[in-house]
């Protein structure tokens, strides 16, 4: 944003970013607070929305290991976040609330927590000259997000494998993972990031399909999907990327 200061510039978007992360959470803080979506859709929303705005912020930033580190820290400021709210040293019922499926402040140290590393890796490592980076964070805020909010609503039919898991949560999952991949193909495109083409296309429905699958085994009763969906993403897209 600063042609001719590199550094502040990176400084400046640190802190518009983390501005519009932290606005995104106290939405969602005053929406739980005030119960306008019951807990569990709250939630969700958190997972949907919280990675997919704070990866529209990429482009604010230089494209070397500087720019990567700095926006890495505002997903890794959210991971010291959860372990201190989750252990129980910081007390903050709003947060709990608004990002817990029972609101007990310990869920935050499983999917909560798994969540803020995937999105702090991904950017750290990855950084946006990468559709690994793009098929990670897609799958796991869009795809998980929306397998949860559609199979609840229209999840009569269950997959014959596993009980708790529905056939439409699992078609929403891939199709939620596989739109918003292509979206941010599209738009890192726009600013030569990377070079969309359709064999990353075909790249992203492999990795969507690959983690509504696993997403949809009995292990993901066992095992929190923030964890699979993101570790399946990561060894898929290595290998079709």
């Amino acid at each position: 944003m600063l042609h001719q200061n590199p550094v502040g510039s990176d400084v400046l978007a640190t802190a518009m970013s983390c501005g519009i992360a932290l606005a995104v959470l106290r939405l969602f803080e005053e929406t739980a607070k005030r119960g306008v979506f019951n807990q569990k859709l709250n939630r969700k929303l958190v997972h949907v929305s919280f990675g997919l705005v704070f990866m529209l912020c990429w482009p604010l930033f230089s494209s070397g290991h500087r720019g990567a580190l700095l926006a890495a820290t505002i997903p890794g400021v959210n991971i010291i976040r959860m372990l201190l709210l989750g252990s129980g040293i910081w007390k903050d019922e709003a947060t709990v609330k608004s990002m817990t499926r029972f609101g007990d402040r310990r869920e935050l140290l499983e999917g909560p927590l798994y969540y803020a590393l995937t999105i702090t890796f991904a950017c750290a490592y990855y950084w946006r000259t990468s559709p690994v980076a793009i098929a990670a964070i897609c799958n796991l805020c869009a795809g998980d997000g929306f397998a949860d909010i559609i199979g609840r609503q229209f999840g009569q039919h269950k997959i014959p494998y596993n009980p708790n898991k529905s056939v439409a949560g699992s078609i929403a999952m891939g199709l939620a993972g596989f739109i918003a991949s292509l979206g941010f193909m599209s738009y890192f495109s726009s600013f030569g990031y990377i070079q969309g083409s359709w064999e990353m296309v075909a790249g992203f429905l492999k990795v969507s399909l690959a983690s509504a699958l696993v997403e949809s085994l009995p292990l993901s009763s066992q095992i929190d999907d923030n964890l699979t969906v993101p570790l399946t993403c990561t060894l898929v897209g290595s290998l079709v990327f």
